[in-house]
């Protein structure tokens, strides 16, 4: 049939009319833009960018008999709630498509209530690549409400803590302080440890190290035992009358060990090894990993990274087979399956590359920080699936009469895993020794040392702390030390380490001695057991909450009785106001220490806190050193 010039222009808009458009909704305007890409023309995909639904910031937005959230379209998302709605009445299916977690599903569910979306599909997938994608929708579900009852009963719980403490402490310690459920627990661990800190009392202790010759080679040799018991030399006295001893002595070598050492891959990275692991390689912090992972994951290049799973697919596990045998050889392959320490939040994979076959170095439009964390990432998988490092280890042990020496020598035999992802490793080479030789003594070198007590947090070590104290999940280890950050609890001081502030350790000795729940670790990791199992659909989460808020808010009204603000924010001083002759008082404010008339308000009185105290000698001239104070903190 031969279409007419005039037939056309009535059939074309005619066809037109009878395609379909199905949209697909995501949180991310980056998601979009990699889905896209993906997917047909039939599909158009849009971003809700984040909540289009959540709790008032004005007011408490829960009713506390019930428990029932009131949930409010936030000012920013009303104008893009508008298109989507208009998007929605075009569109012939509509598929909900955000994150894989509990977050994701309640993303989900608002989105369906504030536009009024009767018939949905709710689809999920761990990695944006062109296959996942397609799998999902051809696997339609509908929203699992255990998941979003899990994410409202942390929101709600966390909204009830948060807005009855903070006035608390805004009328018992300070104004503008806010205090938060996990965030207290963490703040916690870090007071505790500073305490610990403050307390301790250094030992001193020497060391002793002899350089031997044997033929034409040298090696170190540490003293290890004194008359077969361990040694331990407290002071310079004892060290000089070994370093004697060692003088007079001979030297013979009594027992050569050799033996072969192997060190196990790690495994493919978990969020919080993850950020562990880029803030020790790579120097990044936990919210700086998290933001540029999101990158990642939105440009399609690595799989979900809120994850506390270290499984990995068999496919996945294939590609990195086949990219092992022809990159390095069979030798250096081994398939290997990696099991999580006590129990995963989601069924997720570990956090991997989407394309094995897209190297660091080949990815085009990558800023120098995503290039950093994705390589990091990509190595760390590979070199997971790959064989052990071998190393050979030699322990000579050698006699000077009563006096036991060690030398130890270490060697790599086949780097197996290292050829990709680097350990720490220095290679220490012991000349050829036989059992029964006599070395000559070349030098005595002995050591003050003074025990240590206990290192600060860094975030990685903290992160981890959390972990091992399941305290909060993935997607909260970066908020938590960025809430402290911002609420001046904590700061962070040399080598990247965090200190509590002075407000910060006043709230936590506050909440430790009056609200003990809220600070106590076992509460809050059953809390997360609790969240889990509602979660799985095993646990009602109202109930959970009421029994929960009713002990909190009954020991919250008692305490307010209780609790007098000078009995926790003042110091007495003989010192006299100037202003008006009152007495004038130490107080603590946000940012430190300063000095105030204790007639305030009738007197505002207020100087900076000029306290000095010998503390140390400097480290680069020798001169005492003072701690003073301001109204920024002590220095």
């Amino acid at each position: 049939m031969v279409l007419t010039i005039q037939y056309i222009d009535i059939y074309l808009p005619f066809c037109y009319a009878l395609q379909t458009m199905k949209l697909i909704l995501v949180e991310s305007p980056t998601k979009t833009k990699t889905i896209s890409k993906m997917l047909g023309k039939e599909y158009k995909v849009l971003a809700s960018g984040g909540h289009v639904r959540d709790l008032p910031k004005s007011k408490m937005g829960i009713d506390e008999e019930s428990l029932e959230p009131h949930y409010v379209v936030p000012s920013k998302a009303r104008k893009n709630i508008k298109e989507l709605k208009e998007a929605v009445k075009e569109a012939e299916e509509v598929y909900m498509a955000t994150d894989p977690d509990r977050e994701g599903e309640a993303i989900s569910y608002h989105l369906k209530e504030a536009l009024k979306i009767k018939d949905y599909k709710r689809v999920s997938f761990n990695e944006i690549t062109a296959g996942a994608i397609e799998k999902a929708l051809q696997k339609p579900r509908d929203i699992d409400m255990s998941l979003v009852d899990a994410q409202q009963a942390r929101r709600v719980l966390d909204r009830l803590v948060g807005y009855n403490l903070s006035p608390f402490l805004w009328k018992k310690v300070t104004k503008g302080l806010s205090a938060g459920r996990v965030q207290s627990a963490a703040l916690r661990l870090i007071a505790d440890r500073e305490k610990e800190i403050q307390s301790f009392t250094p030992e001193e202790y020497w060391s002793i190290t002899a350089l031997l010759g044997a033929e034409k080679e040298e090696f170190f040799a540490q003293l290890k035992k004194i008359a077969n018991k361990k040694a331990s030399i407290g002071n310079e006295q004892e060290a000089e009358e070994i370093e004697k001893k060692l003088k007079s002595s001979s030297f013979n070598v009594r027992e050569i060990e050799k033996k072969e050492r192997s060190k196990s891959p790690h495994p493919p990275f978990s969020t919080s090894t993850m950020q562990q692991e880029a803030f020790n390689k790579i120097r990044f912090s936990s919210k700086q990993t998290m933001s540029v992972a999101q990158k990642l994951y939105e440009k399609g290049l690595i799989t979900y990274h809120r994850t506390d799973s270290f499984h990995v697919s068999a496919e996945s596990k294939k590609a990195a087979k086949d990219l092992i045998l022809k990159n390095y050889g069979k030798e250096y392959h081994k398939e290997r399956d990696f099991a999580a320490k006590g129990r995963t939040q989601e069924a997720h994979e570990a956090v991997r590359p989407s394309y094995l076959k897209r190297k660091p170095e080949e990815v085009k439009d990558l800023t120098d920080q995503e290039r950093k964390l994705y390589s990091l990432i990509w190595k760390r998988f590979i070199s997971s699936q790959m064989t052990n490092a071998v190393f050979h280890k030699t322990v000579a042990r050698i006699d000077a009469g009563e006096l036991l020496l060690e030398a130890k020598g270490m060697v790599m035999k086949f780097e197996g895993f290292t050829k990709v992802y680097n350990i720490k490793f220095e290679e220490e080479e012991l000349p050829e020794l036989k059992e029964g030789e006599d070395v000559k003594l070349k030098r005595v070198d002995k050591k003050q040392h003074f025990t240590k007590p206990p290192a600060r947090f860094t975030e990685a070590s903290l992160v981890k702390e959390l972990e091992k104290h399941g305290i909060g999940r993935p997607s909260t280890y970066a908020p938590i030390i960025s809430t402290l950050n911002e609420r001046n609890y904590i700061e962070k001081i040399e080598k990247r380490s965090l200190k509590p502030t002075e407000i910060g350790m006043i709230v936590s000795d506050l909440l430790a001695a009056h609200f003990s729940s809220i600070v106590d670790l076992r509460f809050t990791a059953n809390m997360e057991e609790d969240l889990d199992k509602i979660a799985s659909g095993k646990k009602e989460w109202k109930p959970l909450i009421k029994d929960f808020y009713k002990n909190f808010k009954k020991n919250l009204e008692k305490k307010y009785k209780e609790i007098k603000k000078e009995d926790i924010m003042e110091e007495k001083t003989e010192e006299k106001c100037e202003k008006c002759g009152g007495e004038m008082v130490i107080k603590t404010g946000r940012y430190g220490k300063f000095m105030a008339c204790k007639s305030y308000p009738e007197c505002k009185n207020t100087k900076a806190l000029q306290e000095e105290e010998e503390v140390e000698p400097c480290e680069k001239c020798g001169s005492p050193m003072r701690l003073k104070g301001s109204k920024f903190g002590t220095f």
